[in-house]
């Protein structure tokens, strides 16, 4: 700390300290900073004392009467008792302390010696502190006198007062009336105990007699109980003229004498003054005689009661607690019964204690400065006002420059002597208060109490406050400045308080640097300086968010933060549910994971939800963000669920859905159980939308029922509630009739019925059966009808494929179900009798043809009509001379048509078909067969293509013949070209072979160590068939061409390889003849006339299937053969003639794949760049 000061500063200045003498009053003290740089005396200033009333209880071991008090020299202590000089230091039987005005008084059983009012004097040489006064009580043990009570007799009607007359003793006083056997007397209307401990009967009854009645009254301070003599009452029965005894509505004896109106027993006369300080407890009592027992009634006059007002002891006490002004007034009682009433009227008046209005403060002054003590207060009556200085009245102290009025002293041109402590103490009856105000007068130069050269830190956004704590007089003048700058800092964010601190608000980081605070007055001068570092603010960038998850799931919560990089190690994330920190400790062995800001719940529960917060801390700031954690579960089940309603057969259920578990319940479902067919199988009833709690129920008859309700929400399905009690219904005729009738024929003269029974519950009744009718639709016949149990029947001997009539009515032994409706069914089919005529095929390309025929009579059907079924075998190629009957194929056409298109032939073929119709039973006769051929096609690839005999400039190719040539096979289209490795290709080149049996061809001219791909198209009069490809790479290395050449030349060696190609050549021949032995299509040959309708009918998509494996050309290896030569690619397919754009037959349903054939032919020409003929 820096410090200037003026010369001939004193080094000792005498400093008047406070009397502290009553409750919260503060001694205007020199800090302690400041004693470390001057001494300073110190008046005594009371710090601790016992409180007003110290009550010595038999049952303590000892008492403490306290006093401590501090001040500069160190305070003496002395006391007085009653107003005379009291010194425990003197007296042996007390325990003193040195340095301290608390002394100790043992109980050794006598110490009333020692009761009366203490006051502690703490003295040095500048003054003295007085304490407040300090009572000693020590309580007598309360007793009843010893007395003889002699019995009070009354005449039954009359009123009784029992006195208690309670001994004094320490407050609170509890008083009860008991029996000798320590049982409560029974208090009501008649009989009540009054706030002075009286026991009062309105009018005594006969039952009212007894000997023992006991006062006993209990000081729970000073644990003692003490009981009154006991008092007996004979209460004398009121006999009529007559001898007999007359009763009123209580039952007490009536005597008509003693009938009266109510009259006062407590408080006397017709009015009380109640006067009470505010805050305390205001309580009115009204205790009338009278007979019948009064009633009382409580009023304010021209005011409500207080609404905190209570009516206590049968309407007889008004309590009102923590009275203000608000309750004064007037308030009436009234007892009231048959005869009349009386009142009696309370005046409320609520009083004061002395309150401040304006409290004397400790107050600072220069010295020739002008001093003025302010001291007022409130209270009712109005308080007196009394000044002391130092505990002594201000006549005695002297001072011509200070004036005393009332509530005010002036001091003109103080002076250090001046200084003092000013006591205002305001009193009334109601009590006294005490303020002290040290009044310092004195010079100091400015004494910076704050260290100097402090770090701040704070951070963006936030406020700072720097120290600069000063002690002087007159008060210092305090700027503050920033770095190197003399200007005092200015702006709206600078404040600097009374107490010399700085405080900047929303700091920014050109704030940081160093500040100096100084303090001038007219002593001197003195200045510290403090540095401020401002730091980035903590700010949570990845907020957690809400979030619903499902129980038994897992919740995670993330929260990233950033903040200042310089709190790199002292960086904390903390999360907290609800107000509950989830420190390591408490989550520890929980479903609770926290790491590096995320936050994992494990096995999520119902207890998990909740809000967490995410807290990002550092040494400077912190900053927090919340999230809600919401805990989904199927609902919980519904309870309290009731019956009502009962009917015969319906009944309500009303149930209450349990908790939803925080998502909305969608529905509920309804489960009943009966003890009858399926006991102890709940099945579902009916399902109730989400919102209904209650439902009807529909009900069989004959069952015992009992029913549930589970819930169901977006979760799932919850558990089912607890069963119902149960609910029997009578039996009653069924409500329904067989359903889902079913009405076939299986053999041509029979009709089959065959329906679904009742389920056991619909039975209503025992003795189930059923009744079926039927007769031929359209006839005048009766109704035929048998009654059965099962549910099925037949009737023999009908037509074939006529329609009935059927109905099935059931019944049980409590009558017949309704009126059944009639359905309509056919009795047995039979195979069709006529087959189809004028049958027709029209080829439309080599793989397709349409075929048409005339329908068969609707009379040669005989059933419902399925369709045409159209048979075809395959007689030999057109290349072959021997036929043979082929595999054989089949396609259905469902329903009534003429007309069908057949795919999937083979080209270059012969073909036998036949059309039949088929029914419900099976297929009809066969018409004539049908002859026809298809064209020519394009050949299929070759089945071998092998690239052979690699020389440095050729490469001999080998092939076999296409296995269906699907017509005359003219030649082959041999096409190679360069590849290498890049995706560039060489020229393509051309090769037309004209001979039909060459199966051997050399490739020449070709470049040396290079790789080149070959193409091979069979060819026939409509075109060449999909190439079939190869790959073959010329020798490396012109020594080994040499060699291999050298060896191809031996004959050995071609006929080796010509027997290895015939070889290889022959075995796949036999394995492609194998696969297509009999064709593509496999087609179950059971029956060609009458086979079985399942087994015979086909799906309209299980034929005619296409498929291409063969390896595709790389870029631009077919560009010319693709783009001239038109046999690359089939020409025809069903496309071409299908019904729609798509290419599928709408007229059969039966297309999938593609067929190869040409519409157009045209002749074959081959180009290419380079073209060699064969």
């Amino acid at each position: 700390m820096k410090t200037l000061q003026n010369a001939g500063v004193i080094p000792l200045f005498p400093l008047y300290a406070i009397v502290w003498f009553v409750q919260g009053t503060t001694a205007l003290d020199i800090p302690l900073e400041v004693l470390g740089h001057v001494n300073i005396e110190q008046l005594p200033t009371i710090t601790e004392q016992s409180p007003t009333s110290e009550i010595a209880f038999p049952f303590d071991e000892s008492f403490s009467i306290k006093c401590e008090a501090k001040g500069n020299p160190e305070p003496e202590f002395r006391w007085k008792k009653d107003g005379q000089d009291f010194h425990p230091d003197q007296d042996p039987r007390l325990i003193t302390k040195e340095n301290s005005g608390t002394f100790v008084i043992n109980n050794n059983g006598n110490v009333t010696e020692f009761q009366g009012i203490y006051r502690c004097y703490a003295s040095n040489k500048l003054g003295t502190a007085v304490s407040q006064d300090i009572e000693f009580i020590v309580p007598n043990i309360p007793k009843f006198p010893k007395e003889k009570i002699p019995p009070l007799i009354v005449e039954e009607g009359q009123s009784v007062v029992l006195q208690c007359n309670p001994p004094k003793g320490i407050p609170p006083l509890q008083i009860h009336w008991m029996t000798i056997g320590l049982q409560h007397i029974e208090q009501d209307e008649r009989v009540s105990m009054g706030l002075n401990g009286d026991l009062y009967f309105s009018n005594a009854l006969e039952k009212d007699s007894r000997s023992d009645y006991c006062c006993v009254a209990a000081f729970p301070r000073i644990r003692t109980i003490v009981q009154k003599t006991a008092m007996s009452v004979i209460v004398n029965r009121f006999e009529s003229v007559s001898g007999s005894e007359s009763h009123d509505s209580t039952g007490a004896s009536a005597n008509s004498i003693l009938h009266r109106k109510p009259q006062l027993m407590s408080p006397p006369g017709g009015q009380s003054d109640i006067r009470l300080v505010k805050g305390d407890l205001l309580q009115m009592e009204c205790i009338a005689e009278g007979l019948p027992t009064p009633k009382y009634k409580w009023v304010k006059v021209g005011d409500d009661l207080p609404t905190r007002s209570r009516k206590e002891n049968h309407g007889k006490l008004l309590r009102i607690p923590k009275v203000n002004a608000d309750d004064n007034g007037r308030y009436m009682c009234t007892a009231e019964n048959s005869l009349g009433k009386t009142e009696h009227y309370f005046t409320v008046t609520v009083e004061e204690p002395p309150q401040w209005e304006i409290k004397p403060e400790s107050q600072l002054y220069m010295i020739g400065s002008e001093v003025t003590i302010k001291c007022t207060a409130t209270g009712k009556p109005q308080p007196s006002i009394i000044w002391t200085e130092n505990g002594l009245p201000l006549r005695d102290a002297p001072g011509s420059n200070r004036k005393i009025f009332s509530d005010t002293i002036l001091i003109h041109n103080a002076k250090a002597n001046n200084s003092a402590v000013y006591q205002c103490i305001a009193s009334n009856k109601h009590g006294t208060i005490l303020a002290n105000a040290n009044i310092m007068v004195m010079n100091l130069p400015p004494m910076i109490l704050t260290k100097d050269e402090q770090k701040y830190a704070a951070v963006v956004g936030k406020s700072v406050v720097m120290d600069c704590k000063v002690f002087s007089s007159p008060p210092s003048t305090i700027s503050w400045t920033k770095d190197d700058t003399v200007d005092s800092v200015d702006g709206p964010r600078f404040f600097v308080y009374e107490n010399g601190s700085l405080e900047i608000h929303n700091v920014e980081k050109d704030d940081t640097g160093q500040y100096t605070c100084i303090t001038t007055n007219p002593e001197g001068k003195s200045a510290i300086t403090s540095t401020l570092d401002v730091k980035d603010a903590t700010k949570i960038m990845e907020l957690p968010e809400d979030i619903k998850v499902v129980r038994g799931s897992t919740a995670q919560l993330t929260c990233h933060a950033a903040f200042d990089i310089s709190f790199k190690n002292d960086f904390q994330t903390q999360w907290k549910k609800g107000d509950l920190e989830m420190s390591v400790d408490n989550i520890k062995n929980t479903g609770y994971y926290v790491n590096n800001g995320v936050l994992q719940i494990i096995n999520v529960s119902h207890e998990d939800q909740g809000i967490y917060t995410c807290i990002a801390i550092t040494p400077l700031d912190q900053d927090e963000a919340s999230a809600q954690l919401i805990v989904l579960d199927v609902p919980d089940p519904p309870v309290d669920l009731v019956l009502s309603e009962h009917k015969n057969r319906s009944v309500k259920l009303k149930w209450i859905p349990g908790d939803s578990h925080n998502s909305s319940i969608t529905e509920f479902i309804v489960e009943y159980e009966e003890s009858h067919w399926e006991p102890g199988k709940w099945k579902e009833l009916l399902r109730v939308p989400g919102n209904h709690a209650s439902a009807h129920l529909k009900l069989h008859g004959h069952l015992d029922y009992q029913f549930r309700v589970s819930a169901v929400n977006a979760i799932g399905r919850g558990l089912p509630s607890e069963p119902t009690e149960r609910f029997k219904t009578p039996p009653a005729a069924p409500d329904k009739n067989p359903e889902n009738i079913k009405i076939q024929g299986h053999l041509p003269n029979e009709l089959d019925i065959y329906w679904e029974p009742l389920m056991p519950i619909e039975h209503n009744a025992p003795g189930l059966e059923y009744r079926i009718s039927y007769r031929q639709q359209g006839s005048e016949e009766e109704w035929t009808e048998q009654i059965l149990k099962r549910h099925s029947f037949v009737v023999k001997k009908t037509p074939t494929f006529v329609p009935y009539e059927i109905k099935i009515q059931a019944k049980n032994q409590h009558g017949w179900g309704p009126e059944p409706k009639v359905i309509t069914g056919y009795s047995g089919e039979d195979f069709p009798a006529a087959a189809p005529e004028d049958v027709n095929v029209e080829v439309e390309n080599s793989t397709l043809i349409k075929v048409k025929w005339s329908r068969i009579p609707k009379e040669k059907i005989q059933g419902h009509l399925g369709g045409y079924r159209v048979n075809w075998w395959r007689m030999k190629s057109l290349l072959e001379t021997k036929k043979s009957h082929g595999e054989k194929h089949s396609l259905t056409f469902t329903g009534d048509r003429n007309h069908g298109m057949v795919p999937g032939l083979k080209p270059f073929s012969e073909y036998s078909l036949i059309v039949m119709a088929f029914n419900g039973r099976g297929n009809g006769p066969g018409s004539l067969p049908v002859m026809f051929s298809t064209p020519e096609g394009v050949p299929e690839q070759t089945p071998i293509f092998k690239a052979t005999n690699p020389k440095q400039n050729s490469i001999t190719l080998i092939w076999a013949p296409p296995l269906e040539s699907n017509g005359i096979l003219m030649g082959y289209i041999f096409q190679y070209q360069l590849i290498n490795d890049t995706n560039d290709l060489g020229n393509l080149h051309t090769v037309n072979i004209s001979n039909p049996e060459t199966a051997i061809w050399v490739a020449q001219d070709l470049e040396p160590h290079s790789k080149y791909k070959f193409y091979l198209s069979a060819c026939t009069r409509v075109g060449c068939g999909k190439p079939i490809t190869e790959e073959g790479t010329t020798i490396m290395d012109a020594r080994y061409a040499g060699i291999y050449g050298g060896i191809s030349t031996q004959g050995w060696f071609i006929g080796l390889m010509c027997a290895v190609a015939l070889l290889t050549l022959i075995m796949l021949i036999a394995c492609f003849v194998k696969r297509n032995k009999g064709g593509k299509y496999s087609v179950k040959e059971k029956e060609d006339l009458h086979p079985d309708l399942e087994s015979q009918v086909m799906n309209d998509d299980t034929f005619c299937e296409y498929s291409d494996n063969d390896e595709k050309p790389l870029k631009g290896s077919l560009q010319s053969l693709n783009a001239e030569i038109k046999a690359a690619e089939s020409g025809d397919s069903l496309v071409d003639y299908g019904d729609d754009e798509h290419g599928q037959f709408n007229e059969d349903g039966s297309f999938i794949g593609e067929y190869t054939g040409h519409k157009d032919r045209g002749s074959m020409e081959v180009k290419g760049t380079h073209q060699i003929t064969a």
